[in-house]
């Protein structure tokens, strides 16, 4: 249980500072934009507690809104992300079975991993933008950038999840 704590320690460390000083650089002509930052709500246990899911979402949120000068954005985005982990947690796993394990590529699979990873990088960018943008009068760039940046956060995430992948589990399944 502690190592389990140190590594998520480690990864909030390591994934808000790539974030900060290697992510938030990068864009392609403010269209689409990169948030893997969003693989620390994602990748927590599944035995988590809710109200720690929470707080940690707001958390996460904050430290990156701290970063980028924004009031807020990511923290919504983030407890948006925390509601959708548990409802999609809730439907398509046995909690009591796989209490403390990590949702990731190795332990649940490609199939089961590239939708939740897909439906939570849309959730937390729909909320991220429309709260960000606060207005329908562009809402074919916000829908675009939404689109974009989400398929762009999609791809690095999965090229990340692909560099770190279990390979014990591989064996296994």
């Amino acid at each position: 249980m502690a190592r389990v704590f140190i590594f998520n320690i480690v990864r909030f460390l390591i994934l808000i500072i790539l974030q900060i000083a290697v992510f938030k650089n990068i864009g392609y002509y403010n269209i689409a934009t990169l948030f893997p930052y969003i693989l620390i709500i994602l990748l927590l246990p599944t035995g988590i507690p809710n109200f720690f899911l929470f707080l940690l979402a707001l958390l996460t949120g904050l430290t990156v809104d701290a970063f980028y000068d924004s009031i807020g954005v990511h923290a919504a985005a983030c407890v948006a992300l925390a509601w959708f982990r548990i409802f999609f947690h809730k439907i398509t796993l046995d909690v009591e079975e796989q209490a403390f394990q990590t949702p990731s590529w190795g332990n649940m699979g490609f199939k089961w991993f590239s939708t939740y990873l897909l439906l939570g990088t849309l959730v937390h960018h729909l909320v991220l933008f429309l709260t960000e943008v606060f207005s329908f009068q562009n809402i074919l760039h916000t829908l675009a950038s939404i689109f974009f940046s989400s398929l762009f956060t999609v791809v690095v995430i999965l090229l990340i999840s692909l560099i770190t992948y279990n390979r014990k589990s591989r064996l296994a399944n």
